[in-house]
C-alpha cells in the first residue's frame, strides 16, 4: 500500500522491535557464524514501513545503555530483568549501522528511555500539525494516543487509535497511566496493588475516573481487594511516576532532523554482504528475479502458508528468509484433509506444542471446545470441535477427532510441550485420554530459571521474554457479566487466540530452554524433578480426598454459635455493638473510644488494625484477642466448614484440590480450591476440620511427615559439629539446644526451656531478630540478644553459615538449595535498609525451605514410582508442607507404612538422617 502524507511522522520504537524480532525470527547466522536474526527482523520491518508510508519523516529511537532518571526515583526499577542475551547484544551495533546506511535518523538519548524520547518527539510534532504514527509493540505507549497520535504494531499489522485503546484496555488513553500504576509491572518491577489486574483496574477507573479520586475514596472499596488498595496507597504515586512517559524531554531536533536522507548504497551493500542478506543485496544490484540460495543467512526453514485464511503474506518465489513482517501463519482446521495434514506433521515432529480450549477453568468440569498445535515458530493451527452459536461453521466431530489424536497423545515417546500441561492432562482425562510424553512445560521452565523475575502465566512470560503483548481471553470472550463461554466465541476470533497460545508456547520454550541449559544444575532440577512431577500431581489431584460433609455441617453450626458468643463479649467490652469484620469500626472502637496505644499506621496515616498489631495488643488487652478469635473462626467457617461440602465433585464424591508448582518462590507447592496448606494443625478448630478428612471402608489414612527437616538441612549446610552430633545421635534437638544455651544438663531441661530453645532454633533460621525473639518469648530485648549470642557461641558453624550466605547473596544476587534451585534476591544490595534486611533474612532461610521442597518432591516421585510399579493398594491423596498423606488398605497397613517411611527417608542423602514420622487413623487428625 501507499499512505502518502507530507505531514505524517513515523516514529519507530527500535528497542521494542529489536527484542521482539530476536525472539520471533528463527536463529540466523552469517558466514562467520555471527547471529543476525534480530538485525534481519528489524531491518525488514523498517523496509515495510518505508514502503507503506510515502513520507520522508521516518525516525528510529533506541534506548541508551545505562540507568535513567527512573532508577534514581526507585533503585529497584527493572531490577528483575535478566541480562540481555549475548546473541542479541552483539547485533545492536550492526543494526545501528544498517539503519544509518538506510538514511534513517537514529536517536539515542542518555538518562531517559526510548519511550520518553518518542513521547516528546510525538507531542512536539503534533503541536506543529503533524499526524504521528508510533510503530511499537509496547502497551505503555497507549497513554500517548490522541486525535493526532496513533500506534501501529508492524509485526501484527494492527493500529490503535483512541477507540482502539478503549476497546483493548477498557479505559481512555488519558487513563492509561493510572491503569498501569494500579496493576504495576512485574517485568519492570513497578509496584502496584496486589491482586489487581486489567479488569479491576479498568473497573475502578470507569467508576472513579482518576487514580487521585480512587485514592481519596479508597475506603469505599470493600473486601480483601480494598484492603490491598489501602495498603498500597503509599506507593501508588511512585508507581504512577514510573509509568508516566515524559513528553517534555529537552531534545535538540527540529522536524527537518527527523527526515530520511538518501541511503548510502555502497555502505549498505557491504553490510548486507557481511550479514548474508543476499536477497536484499540482489535487489540493490538490480537482480530481484534471481532466486536466493537455500539457507541464506543461516535460515533453517521456509515459512509455509498452509491456510488460505491466514493473515501471513507468502514470501516471493524462491525466498528462503523469514517473512519480512514477522506475521503469523495461523490456520483454522475445518476439513478432514487439513486435519490429516496436521496430524502427519505432529507425528513427524520431534516436539510439538499442544493446548486445549475448554468450557471451564475447573479441570474436573472442563470439556474440550478446541485444540491447538504448533511445530515451528510462527506456524500454528486451531482445531475447533465444539463451538456453538448461531451460524457457526461446520466443525469436525469432537469424538472422532479425539479418537484420532488419542494414540499420538498417549504415546510416551512423542514429546509434548505446553504451558501448564497438568491442566490439559486433566481435561484430556475427562475425555478418556491419558496424556503421556510430557517433555517440556514453559511455565516450569520460567519458574526454575528465575522464580521471581515475573509471574509465570503465558501473557506475562510473552511480555517478559519475547517482548510481545498477547491476545487475552477478555479480548475474545468479553468482560464481566457480558463475558461468554469459549464455545460461544466466533471461530475466526478463537482461532487467532488459540493458535497464538500454541505458537507463543513453542517460542517461549525455544528461548527459555536455551537459557536454562546454560545452567546444568537448573536444567537437571527442571528435567528430573519439576517435569516428572506434573504427572504425579495430576494423579494426586485425580485421586482426591473423601470428606465427611455432615461432620463439617455440624462444625459450621458450632463455629457460628461460638462466634455469636465472642461477638457479644466484644460488644460488652466495647460498650456498644459494632461490626467485628469492619476495620474502620474496629479502628474507632480501639483507638478513639478505648484509647489503646497506636503501634502502627496505615499508608494514609490511620491507626492500623492488621493482624500483627492486634496480636501485640492482645497481650495486654482483651478486646483485640476476641477480635482475633472471631476473625480466625470466621475464616475457618467460610473457607472450610461451609465451603468444603460444596466442593465435593458430583462424579467422584470427593474433593479435588489443585496443586501449583510455579507460585511459591522457594519451590514449595501451594494448593487452591480448596487450599489444604492453611488448615491449622495446632488449634482445636483446625484439628476438628482434619477429622472430617476420612478414609473409605477398608482403608486407613496414613500421614508421613518429615521431622524438623529445615533444622536438619541447617545442620547439613552449616556443618556445625553440635547440630550434627545432636541429630546423628537422635537427641531431641530443642532439648539439646536448651541444654547448651541455658547451660543445664539434658535431663534438667524443662518444658519452658525447651519451648524457648525451639523459638531460638526456628527463629534464627527464619532470620528473627532479638526484638522478634523478645516479643515471642515475652523477654526484655537485651536478654533475647544474650540468648542469641550464647546460641551462636555454642553453634559457631551456624553463625558462620549465616554470615557466609549473606555475603555470597550480595556478591552473586541469589542463593541456592542443595539441589541447585535458585532464588534471586534483587533487593540484597538495596539502599533501603528494610528491603535489604528482608532480603538478607530470605537469603538465610530460602536454601532450607527450598531444599525441603526439593526433598518432598523427590519423595513424591519415588512414592509414585513404587505405587505404579508394585501396584499396592495405596493412593497418594495430599501433600501439605512437609507431609504426604495416603489412603492405604488395612490388610497391609503396617507393611506399607514402613515402605513409605523408607522411601521418604532416602529421598536425599544429608550429613544427618532424615527422620519421617508415620501415623495412621480413620481420619487425617488421627493419623498424626
Amino acid at each position: 500500500m501507499s499512505d502518502s502524507a507530507p505531514n505524517k511522522l513515523i516514529l519507530v520504537d527500535g528497542s521494542s522491535f529489536l527484542f521482539r524480532a530476536f525472539h520471533a525470527v528463527p536463529p540466523l547466522t552469517n558466514a562467520q557464524g555471527e547471529p543476525t536474526n534480530a538485525v534481519y527482523g528489524v531491518s525488514n520491518m523498517l523496509r515495510k514501513l518505508i514502503n507503506d508510508y510515502d513520507t520522508p519523516y521516518v525516525t528510529v529511537v533506541f534506548d541508551a545503555p545505562g540507568k535513567t532518571f527512573r532508577n534514581d526515583l526507585y533503585d529497584q526499577y527493572k531490577a528483575h530483568r535478566p541480562p540481555m542475551p549475548d546473541d542479541l547484544r552483539v547485533q545492536i551495533a550492526p543494526l545501528h549501522d544498517l539503519i544509518r546506511s538506510l538514511g534513517l535518523p537514529l536517536i539515542i538519548e542518555h538518562g531517559v528511555e526510548a519511550d520518553d524520547v518518542l513521547g516528546s518527539l510525538a507531542q512536539n510534532a503534533a503541536r506543529q500539525g503533524f499526524e504521528v504514527i508510533i510503530s511499537t509493540g509496547d502497551k505503555d505507549m497507549a497513554q500517548l494516543v490522541n486525535e493526532q497520535i496513533t500506534l501501529e504494531n508492524t509485526m501484527t499489522n494492527t493500529r490503535m487509535d483512541i477507540q482502539g485503546v478503549q476497546d483493548k484496555f477498557g479505559v481512555k488513553p488519558e487513563q492509561i497511566i493510572d491503569y498501569l500504576a494500579l496493576m504495576g509491572d512485574a517485568v519492570d518491577n513497578i509496584p502496584g496493588v496486589p491482586k489487581v489486574g486489567p479488569k479491576t483496574a479498568a473497573k475502578w477507573l470507569q467508576e472513579y475516573d482518576t487514580l487521585d479520586n480512587l485514592i481519596a475514596r479508597a475506603d469505599e472499596i470493600k473486601g480483601k481487594i480494598g484492603d490491598n488498595l489501602r495498603e498500597a496507597l503509599g506507593q501508588l504515586p511512585l508507581s504512577r511516576e514510573l509509568t508516566t512517559i515524559r513528553c517534555d524531554v529537552a531534545l535538540h531536533y527540529s522536524l527537518e532532523d527527523l527526515k530520511r536522507k538518501q541511503p548510502d548504497i555502497a555502505a549498505l551493500k557491504n553490510q548486507l554482504g557481511h550479514l548474508g542478506f543476499s536477497s536484499w543485496l540482489k535487489t540493490l544490484n538490480g537482480d530481484s528475479s534471481t532466486p536466493s540460495p537455500a539457507g541464506e543467512g543461516g535460515v533453517r526453514g521456509k515459512a509455509k502458508n498452509d491456510s488460505s485464511e491466514s493473515s501471513i503474506q507468502p514470501s516471493p518465489a524462491g525466498e528462503n528468509e523469514p517473512n519480512a513482517t514477522l506475521a503469523r501463519d495461523y490456520q483454522t482446521i475445518l476439513s478432514q484433509a487439513d486435519f490429516d495434514i496436521w496430524r502427519a506433521k505432529l507425528k513427524q515432529a520431534e516436539l510439538f506444542a499442544f493446548d486445549t480450549e475448554t468450557t471451564s477453568l475447573n479441570y474436573s468440569d472442563a470439556h474440550i471446545v478446541g485444540v491447538s498445535f504448533a511445530v515451528d515458530a510462527g506456524q500454528a493451527a486451531y482445531l475447533p470441535v465444539a463451538h456453538d452459536y448461531p451460524g457457526v461453521p461446520t466443525q469436525l466431530d469432537r469424538q472422532a477427532v479425539l479418537a484420532a489424536l488419542k494414540p499420538l497423545l498417549e504415546d510416551p515417546n512423542k514429546a509434548k510441550l505446553g504451558q501448564n500441561l497438568k491442566y490439559d492432562a486433566h481435561v484430556l482425562a475427562n475425555h478418556g485420554i491419558a496424556l503421556r510424553g510430557i517433555q517440556q512445560d514453559t511455565m516450569l521452565e520460567s519458574y526454575v530459571l528465575n522464580s521471581t523475575a515475573t509471574k509465570h502465566n503465558m501473557d506475562d512470560l510473552a511480555k517478559h521474554y519475547l517482548g510481545e503483548d498477547t491476545i487475552h481471553f477478555e479480548d475474545v470472550a468479553g468482560k464481566g457479566a457480558k463475558q461468554i463461554g469459549f464455545a460461544e466465541v466466533a471461530i475466526e476470533q478463537a482461532s487467532e487466540y488459540a493458535a497464538e497460545d500454541a505458537d507463543i508456547t513453542l517460542r517461549l520454550h525455544q528461548t527459555l530452554s536455551k537459557q536454562l541449559q546454560q545452567h546444568p544444575r537448573l536444567w537437571a532440577l527442571y528435567k528430573e524433578i519439576e517435569v516428572p512431577l506434573i504427572s504425579v500431581l495430576a494423579r494426586i489431584e485425580e485421586n482426591g480426598v473423601l470428606i465427611d460433609s455432615a461432620m463439617l455441617d455440624q462444625q459450621s453450626l458450632e463455629l457460628a454459635n461460638r462466634m455469636i458468643g465472642i461477638e457479644q463479649q466484644a460488644h460488652d467490652l466495647a460498650g456498644s455493638a459494632f461490626n467485628l469484620g469492619s476495620p474502620k469500626q474496629i479502628q474507632e472502637i480501639l483507638y478513639d473510644r478505648l484509647n489503646l496505644p497506636v503501634l502502627k499506621k496505615t499508608p494514609k496515616g490511620q491507626p492500623s488494625t492488621d493482624e500483627s498489631v492486634l496480636q501485640e495488643l492482645a497481650v495486654d488487652y482483651a478486646l483485640p484477642k476476641l477480635i482475633l478469635d472471631f476473625r480466625s473462626m470466621s475464616k475457618l467457617k467460610s473457607t472450610y466448614t461451609d465451603k468444603l461440602p460444596q466442593q465435593v465433585n458430583d462424579r467422584t464424591g470427593r474433593v479435588h484440590t489443585s496443586y501449583h508448582q510455579a507460585v511459591a518462590a522457594t519451590g514449595r507447592l501451594s494448593s487452591s480450591d480448596p487450599n489444604l496448606q492453611n488448615i491449622p494443625i495446632r488449634s482445636e478448630e483446625g484439628r476438628k476440620i482434619r477429622q472430617a478428612f476420612i478414609a473409605p471402608p477398608g482403608y486407613k489414612i496414613v500421614a508421613a511427615d518429615y521431622s524438623q527437616i529445615e533444622l536438619r538441612i541447617m545442620a547439613h549446610l552449616s556443618g556445625d559439629a553440635g547440630l550434627l552430633a545432636a541429630f546423628s545421635q537422635g537427641v531431641d534437638v530443642h532439648s539439646a539446644t536448651a541444654a547448651e544455651v541455658f547451660e543445664v544438663e539434658l535431663e534438667q531441661v524443662t518444658h519452658d526451656l525447651r519451648r524457648s530453645a525451639k523459638a531460638i532454633n526456628f527463629g534464627l533460621i527464619y532470620g528473627m531478630s532479638a526484638f522478634g525473639l523478645a516479643q515471642q518469648l515475652g523477654l526484655p530485648r537485651n536478654q533475647a540478644q544474650a540468648y542469641i549470642d550464647l546460641y551462636f557461641s555454642r553453634y559457631p558453624g551456624v553463625k558462620q553459615y549465616m554470615d557466609n550466605t549473606r555475603e555470597l547473596a550480595k556478591q552473586q544476587g541469589y542463593v541456592e538449595t542443595i539441589f541447585g534451585r535458585r532464588l534471586y534476591l534483587p533487593e540484597i544490595n538495596s539502599r533501603n535498609a528494610a528491603m535489604r534486611q528482608y532480603a538478607e533474612r530470605t537469603a538465610i532461610n530460602a536454601p532450607m525451605q527450598g531444599t525441603a521442597a526439593d526433598i518432598i518432591k523427590r519423595a513424591m516421585l519415588a512414592c509414585d514410582a513404587w505405587i505404579g510399579a508394585d501396584n499396592p493398594d495405596v493412593k497418594m491423596i495430599m501433600q501439605v508442607h512437609d507431609e504426604l498423606v495416603f489412603e492405604v488398605a488395612e490388610v497391609r497397613l503396617t507393611e506399607h507404612m514402613e515402605t513409605i517411611r523408607g522411601i521418604m527417608s532416602s529421598a536425599a542423602a544429608l550429613y544427618v538422617p532424615l527422620l519421617v514420622e508415620v501415623g495412621s487413623g480413620e481420619n487425617w487428625d488421627e493419623a498424626h
